[in-house]
C-alpha cells in the first residue's frame, strides 16, 4: 500500500525553467535586461562590536612548511627548549623528541626530489638543528640509576 504523499510525488514530475540571460536569437531576456542583481552587502559590525572576525584569528594555510614547523616545535618542547604549549612548563621527554625527529627524517627520505628548494632547505635545516639539540640534551641529562 502506498500513501497519498508518495503517489503525488511520483505524479508530480519535474519543471524546467529557462534561466539563460539571452534568448535563442541572442536578444536579452526581459528579466535580465536590467543586469544582474547587486551582490548582497557585507554585514557591517560597528567598531568594538563582536563579530566573526573579532573572535577567531584568521586561519593559517596548512602546507608542507607549516607541517614541518609544527613537528619541529613539538620536538623543541619535548627537548625542553621552549615551554610546553598547553601547561607552559619546561619539560624534557627524550623519547618523544627522538620520535618526532625520526618522523621528520622519514619525511626527508620519502620526499626527496618532490619538494621545492625552500621546502627541502627548511626540512634539512630543521633536522640538523633538532639533531644537534637532541645530542646536547642527551649529554646534559644524567644517566638513569644503576643497571
Amino acid at each position: 500500500m502506498s500513501s497519498h504523499g508518495e503517489e503525488t510525488e511520483r505524479n508530480r514530475g519535474f519543471r524546467v525553467e529557462d534561466r539563460r540571460r539571452f534568448s535563442e536569437t541572442g536578444d536579452p531576456r526581459p528579466e535580465h535586461e536590467a543586469g544582474p542583481p547587486p551582490p548582497p552587502a557585507p554585514e557591517a559590525h560597528p567598531p568594538g562590536a563582536e563579530g566573526p572576525s573579532s573572535e577567531a584569528p584568521a586561519p593559517f594555510e596548512m602546507n608542507f612548511s607549516t607541517f614541518v614547523l609544527s613537528l619541529s616545535t613539538q620536538a623543541l618542547a619535548h627537548l625542553g627548549e621552549i615551554p610546553h604549549p598547553v601547561d607552559g612548563r619546561m619539560t624534557v621527554d627524550l623519547a618523544a623528541a627522538k620520535q618526532l625527529i625520526d618522523i621528520l627524517g622519514i619525511l626527508e627520505q620519502k620526499t626527496t626530489g618532490n619538494l621545492d628548494a625552500s621546502e627541502a632547505s627548511l626540512l634539512e635545516h630543521v633536522l640538523y638543528d633538532l639533531r644537534i639539540k637532541y645530542v646536547e640534551c642527551v649529554r646534559r641529562t644524567p644517566p638513569a640509576g644503576p643497571r
